[in-house]
């Protein structure tokens, strides 16, 4: 990899994973109200340069945002109701008679009823009151989000009058997506859809001002991109030319990965397959529109099982184990060429865990060097071989992100608390500590590495335990994807502590603005 290429993509910075869902705030869920401005205004005062979120789309199976209901479209239930108040689409007695809802986590059984019905009435109020600019700016987002819009806020709408179940279980008709069909849904549905993409238009202008909030005060937005999208998902019902179907639509060929040493089978994950054949005849056209819908939500792309593009294991649908599957290339250089003639030198994060052979792993790695993407390392993972480990912080090179553990393991309280004597010993000989506080131990040896950059997640900061873990794979539902941050728990003291450590360590902006940063911190 070309050390001073990715030097430019991926200046020597650090930054926090929290998603947006655990932001504070008394309505149910995180938000993109006030607790999402204060937390950006956390991560300037310590010296922070990235806020890196899980998929910002609308879930759907076991509420997971790596199971979105659209490749494109924002998640409702991340909107502000006290900015929707701020735009006159909502009354303060809309607010005042919220649910008590618990502040520690996130019960979308509760929250999901309650929160559609106040987000409808803020539309009826729009329909209403809304002022000229106000419907023109709506007509203008509309019309220039055409290209993915009409397909979501359609799907969405049919699953909201199909008790939200399964596009695949509909009518006969509509799930072929049989032109007079969707004409007939268009016509009946015309204000649900309108509806849908009233949500849409919301989430983009609550977002984005969020975004730019950040970007004014020198922090990125690091998005995600699952590789796979949901067969529930509205890509799949609207462009099933792209997926491994068959006739019926059922899926013929689907996602997992080989036996391991966690699985004796395999993982059968059962995502449809891209016909990447089909795309490159496209063009890429559907790649090309994602990459360009994140690069719009956010300013560098995380791509989850990022692998995949390079070989990918393709399993029978109907196999009785993942041990059925077979190895594939996937469209490797062909797709990122058309993604740079169309949006540029992308900065890309490949999500590159997991078991290699031999050629798997140098072909992954070629096609991160020829693009220079920076691959991932995470700590939690360092301590339970020898010194050669690669994920040990002495085997980097500078173009790596480093993480003190993801949305997918455990806190690094929570790790260290169920970690075997051997592996505990070595970390306390290899850190030279003795693992009082062991979540910033992680994030120092984060920080001190020679990795262009260093993340951990605000579980760490906080030095919370399994009970703050955000997800654990393989298992649906609850406490998954429910943690929230208290109120609060973002503390000036931690601020400070983790801008010191950010500048000693050179993982700043130049001191000026540090200087900037402290003086307001002071006042």
């Amino acid at each position: 990899m070309n050390p001073s290429s990715t030097r430019t993509k991926f200046p020597r910075r650090s930054g926090v994973v929290l998603h947006p869902t655990s932001l504070p705030g008394k309505f149910g869920i995180g938000d993109l109200g006030d607790a999402a401005y204060q937390f950006v205004d956390w991560l300037a005062e310590a010296g922070q340069s990235y806020w890196q979120v899980l998929p910002l789309s609308p879930t759907g199976y076991g509420d997971s945002p790596y199971q979105g209901l659209s490749a494109f479209a924002g998640n409702p239930m991340l909107l502000s109701p006290e900015k929707l108040l701020q735009r006159g689409h909502l009354d303060a007695g809309d607010l005042e008679t919220a649910p008590a809802f618990p502040n520690e986590r996130v019960d979308f059984g509760w929250l999901i009823p309650w929160k559609f019905q106040l987000l409808t009435r803020a539309y009826e109020n729009f329909k209403t009151r809304a002022s000229d600019e106000q419907r023109a700016a709506f007509d203008n987002f509309s019309l220039a989000q055409a290209a993915w819009l009409e397909d979501a806020a359609l799907f969405l709408a049919l699953k909201e009058t199909h008790n939200r179940s399964a596009w695949y279980d509909w009518e006969p008709d509509l799930r072929a997506r049989e032109p007079q069909a969707i004409a007939r849904a268009k016509q009946t549905l015309a204000d649900e859809i309108a509806r849908q993409k009233y949500f849409q238009w919301m989430f983009y202008e609550q977002w984005l001002a969020v975004k730019q909030y950040a970007n004014d005060k020198g922090i990125d937005i690091i998005g995600d991109i699952p590789i796979y999208v949901a067969r529930d998902c509205c890509d799949v019902w609207a462009n099933p030319q792209l997926f491994a179907l068959d006739e019926n639509l059922n899926p013929e060929l689907v996602s997992g990965v080989p036996p391991d040493y966690f699985s004796v089978d395999g993982q059968f994950w059962g995502h449809p397959l891209y016909r990447w054949d089909v795309m490159e005849r496209e063009g890429y056209k559907w790649w090309i529109e994602r990459f360009k819908s994140v690069f719009t939500l956010g300013d560098v792309a995380r791509i989850d099982h990022f692998r995949a593009f390079y070989n990918y294991w393709e399993i029978p649908a109907n196999a009785k184990t993942a041990r059925e599957g077979h190895w594939k290339y996937g469209a490797g250089g062909k797709l990122f060429d058309a993604v740079q003639r169309a949006l540029g030198d992308v900065r890309i994060i490949a999500e590159d865990l997991g078991d290699f052979d031999t050629e798997s792993r140098a072909g992954l790695d070629a096609l991160l060097e020829q693009y220079n993407f920076p691959g991932m390392k995470i700590i939690q993972f360092a301590f339970g071989g020898t010194s050669e480990a690669a994920f040990l912080p002495h085997n980097y090179t500078r173009a790596w992100v480093v993480y003190t553990g993801t949305h997918d393991n455990d806190t690094a309280v929570g790790w260290w608390n169920s970690a075997s004597e051997s592996e505990k010993h070595f970390t306390r000989q290899y850190l030279n500590t003795d693992a009082h506080d062991i979540a910033w131990d992680l994030i120092r040896a984060a920080w001190a590495s020679v990795a262009n950059t260093a993340l951990t997640t605000m579980q760490d900061i906080l030095r919370l335990g399994n009970e703050a873990r955000m997800n654990l794979p393989g298992v649906s539902g609850p406490p998954n994807w429910c943690w929230r941050m208290q109120n609060g728990a973002a503390t000036d003291a931690l601020a400070v502590a983790l801008r010191e450590m950010t500048h000693i360590y050179g993982r700043t902006a130049p001191l000026t603005e540090l200087q900037d940063a402290q003086e307001r911190f002071n006042t």
